[in-house]
This record gives structure tokens, C-alpha cells and sequence, in this order.
């Protein structure tokens, strides 16, 4: 009778989603894209990009946050 291959336990990646931000999965990660092709990333952490704005897409680069202008200078007081 032939012997089942035994299972090495694997630990479970861990992901967190973040509200209004990118997917954080544990790495190296590869992800497969709509064309088919993979990117992979070495990294202990990755951002994975939820949003699509990123240039540098799958990965995040944070153009998911609001971009706020600083506040105008206050105008000059020209009294004489």
C-alpha cells in the first residue's frame, strides 16, 4: 500500500487589512497580476496596494492618502 506524502505544519501568513490603506502581508510575497505576470518582494513586510493609484502598482507607494495643501501664509499687516 502506498505511503501519503507526510505534511510539514506551515505557519499561517499573517495579513492586515488597513482602513483606507494597502493590505500588509508578512513576506516574501508573489503576487499574480490581471495580465499574468508576478511580482515578487523579498521583504519581511509588504504593502499591497488596494487603491490602484500607486505608480509603482502592486506594491504601495501611499497615494491612497488625502493630499492637503498647508495653510496660506496670513497676510501682512501694511499699516504705515
Amino acid at each position: 500500500m502506498p505511503v501519503a506524502p507526510r505534511r510539514v505544519p506551515v505557519a499561517p501568513r499573517r495579513v492586515a487589512v488597513e482602513p483606507e490603506g494597502p493590505v500588509l502581508v508578512e513576506g516574501p510575497v508573489e503576487i499574480v497580476l490581471d495580465d499574468g505576470t508576478v511580482a515578487r518582494s523579498d521583504r519581511f513586510m509588504v504593502a499591497v496596494c488596494t487603491c490602484r493609484r500607486s505608480r509603482t502598482y502592486p506594491w504601495c507607494d501611499t497615494s491612497h492618502r488625502r493630499r492637503e495643501r498647508a495653510d496660506p501664509p496670513p497676510p501682512e499687516d501694511r499699516t504705515p
